[in-house]
């Protein structure tokens, strides 16, 4: 089985272009998003070619991609029944996996603590470790982290790029830096 799971030769829409690229087992790529209003769309649009979802006639996908989602909850279920870290992860997570765990490691958290209270550093790292818990390719965005939130998953996805999983990462704020990573600019067409 070959070690490529990505083969770009570019993708183009009327507002934007992605160089060509490959994607490896064991490799993260950076897409440096311009930080505008078509952001999100643009996001949006890739995490499904990547995932799957759309079939786009120049990229070939030979294994798809999980996306680490934002954790939602809805506004009555927030207010009378919110959702705690071990209902989320009992029903997100696979258990059986170490990365399961990983979250209690920050001191305040338990599993009776309410998602709607973490804040986006340790909501983020919830929900990458449920993800990370089940699937070895991921895409991931940072938005609502700071920059020591941004850092710390990065060396998460550092430990999982050596395990042989690979991470394609949305960055619009052109924070995340770092050697062991592809870097690809989109540019804007409009």
């Amino acid at each position: 089985m070959s070690d490529l799971i990505i083969k770009s030769n570019g993708i183009k829409t009327e507002y934007f272009y992605i160089p060509p690229f490959e994607l490896n087992k064991g490799e993260a790529i950076v897409i440096k998003l311009i930080n505008d209003e078509q952001s999100f769309n643009i996001e949006m649009f890739l995490k499904d070619i990547f995932n799957g979802k759309i079939k786009y006639e120049n990229t070939v996908i030979n294994q798809p991609f999980t996306f680490v989602d934002y954790i939602r909850e809805p506004e009555f279920r927030r207010i009378f029944f919110p959702i705690t870290v071990g209902e989320y992860l009992k029903k997100n997570a696979n258990l059986s996996n170490s990365y399961s765990e990983k979250i209690y490691e920050i001191d305040w958290i338990n599993k009776k603590t309410k998602v709607s209270m973490l804040p986006g550093n340790p909501r983020k790292l919830l929900s990458l470790y449920s993800v990370l818990s089940k699937f070895q390719n991921i895409i991931v965005d940072f938005a609502g982290q700071d920059l020591q939130g941004i850092e710390f998953c990065c060396n998460i996805i550092l430990e999982e790029i050596y395990k042989g999983g690979s991470v394609i990462i949305f960055d619009a704020t052109n924070g995340i830096r770092n050697n062991h990573f592809k870097y690809i600019e989109i540019e804007l067409l409009k």
